[in-house]
């Protein structure tokens, strides 16, 4: 296998990171396999033309059914809104097409054990999916998870995880499919909260059991939108209802029965994208901020009492995950490196016959515990059960 053609179903601001991801990986890591930008797929012809010649796509093309039928598209990479990732990913996975999926996995927890189930056939058969999860792969995260499975912070107590950003704090920021229920699912909740969900059940290797959490939708009306590019727009004429939520607050309890704490927020003033979190432990204590994505802090309880204190730890040796493939020490990484990594790994897992991370039954569990939140939201904040197991396949 030298050659891996990919077809990119969507375009916009994933579209323009994952490209990124395809078009760098191989200049930068020696991959068994080299990827190769096929095709990009939109509804708009003249607009997903345009995306192609600047992102570095051999062609465009309207059509994601003719495209993921064709014999020479070995992998096909989702950036749509939500509500087409289940039908687009199942349909790949039963054409023999490697699969990844951008998060959430999908808008519902049926879609989710749906994909979940069609990649656990397709496994059978070879064929790889994943979900991306993206901010798995920043060296300082993949980090602080090793440090954690090693034992740095011990036995853990709790997790405070967040997600917080502030661009819909303008109640004249236009209408994108992101406030559309019927396109995204959820809002922050499903769109930012569910990194603070994958994050922490990744780094701590936990699974959460039962939330408890309440959701709200902050303004609830606003401009249609003329244009939209990345997450900003342009405003057109007229008003549109807000149909998902703004902020979501929730406590969740781990399997171990460790608690845990977390805020998705899009409200949050001067956050821009602040994904941080905090696990400790009864030896120690780990933090990391996205908008410090270069680095840990680590607590070591087991020192002298005069030496403790959080200490700085920049993430960019050549001994840390990824980081051998850049630059010199010190020389910081970017939010775009991220994207490369991810290719990395599912190319690697292609080759190798393995499932890369996290995979779509992953996905389905991040998918679990939002549908929990919901529910929780929906019945006065009461504790609520996270479903667990994987989905019985049918046929």
């Amino acid at each position: 296998m030298n050659t891996l053609r990919v077809a990119m179903i969507g375009h916009g601001f994933m579209g323009a990171a994952h490209s990124q991801g395809w078009r760098t990986a191989p200049r930068m890591f020696d991959l068994p396999a080299g990827p190769e930008m096929a095709v990009v797929v939109g509804r708009n012809a003249e607009a997903v033309a345009a995306a192609a010649k600047k992102w570095g796509w051999a062609e465009s093309a309207t059509d994601w059914r003719e495209v993921i039928a064709r014999d020479d598209i070995d992998v096909v990479d989702i950036v749509t809104p939500g509500d087409s990732h289940a039908e687009i990913a199942i349909a790949a996975l039963e054409a023999g097409k490697h699969v990844l999926c951008e998060k959430p996995l999908a808008n519902t927890v049926a879609e989710a054990e749906a994909m979940a189930e069609a990649a656990e056939r397709a496994a059978a058969r070879g064929i790889r999916a994943m979900v991306g999860f993206t901010y798995r792969r920043v060296p300082a995260v993949t980090f602080l998870r090793n440090l954690i499975a090693e034992g740095a912070v011990g036995t853990i107590n709790h997790v405070r995880a967040s997600y917080r950003q502030d661009w819909l704090v303008d109640p004249e920021m236009p209408l994108a499919w992101r406030l559309q229920k019927e396109h995204a699912g959820s809002g922050a909740l499903g769109d930012i909260g569910a990194h603070a969900i994958d994050l922490a059940q990744f780094v701590t290797g936990l699974n959460l059991a039962k939330v408890s959490g309440v959701i709200d939708t902050i303004v609830k009306e606003r401009p249609l939108a003329a244009s939209s590019s990345g997450l900003p727009g342009t405003a057109g004429t007229g008003y549109g209802q807000v149909t998902v939520d703004d902020i979501a607050i929730f406590t969740g309890r781990f399997e171990t029965g460790a608690l845990a704490s977390f805020e998705a927020s899009r409200f949050a003033t001067g956050r821009k994208n602040a994904l941080e979190i905090e696990v400790s432990g009864d030896k120690g204590a780990l933090a990391f901020d996205l908008e410090d994505l270069n680095s840990v802090r680590f607590y070591d309880r087991t020192a002298p009492a005069d030496r403790q204190g959080f200490r700085k730890i920049l993430v960019t040796e050549a001994e840390h995950p990824y980081v051998s493939a850049w630059w010199p020490a010190g020389h910081m990484l970017g939010y775009e490196h991220g994207f490369s990594h991810q290719v990395k790994d599912l190319v690697e897992g292609i080759v190798a016959g393995t499932d890369p991370h996290p995979s779509f039954a992953d996905g389905l569990g991040v998918q679990r515990v939002l549908d929990a939140v919901e529910r929780s939201s929906d019945n006065d904040s009461a504790w609520t059960r996270v479903a667990s197991g994987v989905p019985v396949l049918a046929g």
